[in-house]
């Protein structure tokens, strides 16, 4: 018997109004964040960088509670491939992970660290990580997802990113294959997946029961031909404009959508455009015109 479609549940993030760090003055203070991704027709967010949003949990819980938000996932880096890094990964995602189970949330969105520095986009490290570097990572990523999972009852989602080293479609395949399903499924960044050329509906054709959460977002073929072309590193791609509002770039978003509903799933679709460092008036009519462009053309697939 075919599943019934489910509608996926849509939020957006700190990132879509140009925030990539837990504090700089480039960025929209975090209050005028809250008011205007509520006022964009938002009700549900994430976390951000940890220390964007304020960390105690009774005053975060009463911030977004004034303005009828509600928490999706927290998000963290990791640098497990680096030798010695368990304790200095887990001081950052238990952090993460306590003030995200503490709002409700039943996620913690993982991000590799970069292989390139992301504000210089000086080369920092390899770029691919050696056969024998894999499997020790995919195990520190399992354990991680474990404990994470054992201690603060989130799953784990992890997310592929330009510039590090689960990046292309041939390095996220190879991770789900040396990752444990039981512990670890995907957030798929829509946008990062095309930056990288790899095939999103493909991923989730082939992946189901891995696609445990999602980032929508657009890239602008130009430009990122152009930051491939150049070596240039994905924050300089960003400052270009390689992000864009949809529907303006790829991948599409309603057959990214049909395929998502179809999921046997409930799943989180949370919208995201890097483009720090940004005017402060520039993220609101996007975020408005995102938030009403994606329900309708949804077709009744986001909710």
């Amino acid at each position: 018997m075919t599943t019934p479609p489910r509608p996926v549940k849509l939020g957006s993030a700190p990132d879509s109004w140009g925030v990539w760090f837990p504090d700089d003055p480039q960025q929209t203070p975090w209050e005028r964040f809250l008011d205007e991704v509520a006022a964009a027709g938002y009700t549900r967010i994430e976390l951000g960088p940890y220390g964007y949003l304020p960390t105690d949990p009774a005053r975060l819980q009463e911030e977004l509670g004034k303005r009828g938000l509600e928490m999706t996932a927290g998000t963290i880096f990791e640098h497990l491939h680096r030798p010695d890094s368990w304790d200095s990964t887990w001081q950052g995602v238990s952090a993460a992970a306590s003030l995200t189970a503490a709002m409700g949330a039943r996620h913690l969105v993982v991000i590799p660290d970069f292989w390139r520095d992301p504000s210089t986009g000086a080369v920092i490290e390899e770029a691919q990580l050696t056969d024998e570097q894999w499997t020790p990572y995919a195990r520190s990523i399992d354990r991680l997802a474990k404990q994470v999972r054992d201690e603060f009852g989130l799953q784990v989602q992890f997310h592929p990113h330009a510039d590090t080293h689960v990046d292309t479609h041939e390095n996220v395949e190879r991770f789900l294959a040396a990752t444990d399903p039981s512990l670890v499924t995907l957030c798929l960044d829509t946008g990062h997946i095309s930056y990288c050329g790899g095939d999103n509906l493909k991923l989730i054709q082939d992946y189901p029961d891995r696609i445990g959460y999602v980032h929508l977002k657009q890239v602008v073929p130009a430009v990122v031909d152009k930051a491939h072309a150049e070596g240039i590193g994905f924050g300089e791609a960003v400052r270009l404009g390689a992000m864009c509002e949809p529907p303006l770039g790829i991948p599409e978003m309603p057959p990214i959508l049909e395929a998502l509903s179809a999921l046997d799933a409930e799943l989180f679709a949370i919208v995201e455009q890097d483009m720090y460092p940004c005017p402060p008036d520039q993220p609101f009519p996007i975020a408005k015109r995102t938030c009403d462009y994606l329900t309708t053309c949804g077709g009744g697939r986001l909710v």
